[in-house]
């Protein structure tokens, strides 16, 4: 059997879906930077840096916090299934499909699950969340901070302290808040947080930025089981990044890392607050302007996520075509719902590099043209 490939040419998109973001210029260049192999001491210092890059971003002085090796769902399973083990009771916040998928994760490692759910599109009640950890002993708490599905920022005030008194740990999915809204895992009493390089730190996929507490460290140190999954044994990978004790574990995707470096630096060189501005800044004017086109949006502005917004699909109106002609007439990705809001909603995200005033308004141009 004879097969060929072309070379490579992908088309020419402006991201502004759920993710990938747009990733700057200097991330992209740092992609072709050359190898260097995964123990090279140069190679351990950009990792070094990339751990306190992290720290600073996490707001967190936790002493493991690195990227885990893989996407989002990855920092997710990597949290979970280090933490929690068979017949432990884990309450889970769902209001939209990452939450559920928290679940199914914990279900999956034999866990009693407890669910605490809201209709999508508006957040989970802290208060509920408090209630159903004071019903029994409770080894976790599971809840999205920022929920990709439904574009909903949860409020987080209370669980921790509850989760903490009871002696469990609070589990945060920060995939689509890190870098792009006002996080901070220690003030808040988060125990272990996950994200992801390509939302709004603008890098390529393939890097979970992951942080956890010496608290939670020792929980897993003294499991009553291994950690079921060898590539994400946090006591493992701990001795890889450890400075003081390097000893190999896996080949960390360098050229990933290159990227996330450069995302890191660029983030930092920005400055947080400043960076949290600019994203909040072009969340409003996405939701000025399809105000002004007529397009109602599904989350109430007391817990809207300014990185990524759910516009209400208007009556009579195909969205998979427009988002199909959006993409092959304008260059533009953006995403429909995904479960009970299939049909109903586009998700548009603007996030890292793409959270720009400029990028809003060709989207609008586009939405008034073909709406």
């Amino acid at each position: 059997m004879t097969f060929t490939l072309e070379p490579l040419s992908p088309p020419l998109r402006l991201l502004l879906g759920p993710g990938p973001s747009e990733v700057a210029p200097e991330v992209l260049e740092a992609l072709s930077r050359p190898l260097i192999g995964h123990l090279d001491p140069a190679f351990l210092k950009l990792m070094d840096g990339i751990m306190e890059g992290l720290r600073v971003l996490f707001r967190t002085r936790n002493r493991l916090t690195l990227p885990i090796s893989g996407t989002g769902s990855a920092g997710m399973e990597t949290a979970i299934s280090n933490l929690v083990e068979a017949d432990d009771r884990v309450v889970v916040a769902i209001c939209g499909y990452f939450g559920a998928r928290m679940a199914e994760m914990c279900r999956r490692r034999g866990a009693k699950i407890v669910t605490v759910e809201a209709p999508w599109g508006g957040p989970v009640d802290p208060a509920d969340v408090v209630r159903a950890v004071a019903a029994g002993p409770t080894k976790a708490v599971c809840i999205v901070h920022a929920e990709t599905s439904t574009g909903v920022l949860q409020p987080l005030e209370g669980i921790a302290d509850a989760v903490h008194e009871a002696g469990g740990f609070l589990i945060a999915d920060t995939v689509t808040s890190l870098g792009g809204v006002p996080l901070d895992v220690d003030a808040t009493g988060i125990d272990a947080a996950y994200s992801g390089s390509q939302k709004c730190l603008s890098a390529p996929p393939g890097a979970s930025p992951f942080t956890i507490s010496e608290r939670a460290m020792e929980a897993v140190r003294t499991r009553r089981t291994p950690v079921p999954f060898w590539y994400l044994d946090l006591t493992l990978l701990n001795r890889y990044f450890d400075a003081g004790d390097r000893v190999y574990h896996h080949t960390a995707p360098i050229s990933n890392f290159y990227a996330l470096h450069e995302a890191i630096r660029l983030a930092l060189d920005e400055g947080l607050e400043a960076r949290w501005r600019r994203h909040a800044a072009a969340g409003a004017a996405l939701a000025e302007g399809a105000a002004a086109l007529g397009l109602d949006l599904l989350v109430d502005p007391r817990w809207r996520l300014g990185v990524l917004t759910t516009i209400k699909v208007p009556a009579g109106v195909d969205e998979k075509e427009i988002r199909r002609r959006l993409l092959a007439e304008e260059g533009i990705e953006i995403a429909g719902g995904l479960g009970p809001l299939a049909g109903k909603v586009w998700r548009v995200g603007l996030m890292g590099h793409g959270a720009r005033i400029e990028n809003v308004e060709r989207l609008l141009a586009a939405l008034r043209r073909l709406l």
